[in-house]
């Protein structure tokens, strides 16, 4: 985490800027105290992070394609025993 007073941060705006892209904490302080935190618009989101994610749905989505009855036995209950419909 970075703190810089807001006088100071006027003339290094753009390097405070390109560490806040790059993931760094900027926080402007006045008189001291925490005032405002610059963050970029769209979080970065590094490889780790993406490969987590689409682990996660990968595995969502093959819980739910195995849940419930098979395809072949899903309309079982429309058939008596002997075969013939009910």
């Amino acid at each position: 985490m970075m703190q810089v007073s807001v006088t100071e941060a006027k003339g290094q705006l753009t390097e405070l800027v390109r560490r806040a892209e790059a993931g760094d904490e900027v926080i402007l302080t006045r008189h001291g105290h925490p005032a405002v935190r610059l963050v970029p618009v769209k979080a970065v989101v590094d490889r780790q992070s993406r490969g987590a994610l689409l682990g996660a749905v990968r595995a969502s989505a093959a819980a739910r394609a195995t849940a419930g009855p098979s395809a072949a036995r899903s309309q079982d209950f429309l058939y008596g025993d002997d075969g013939l419909p009910e």
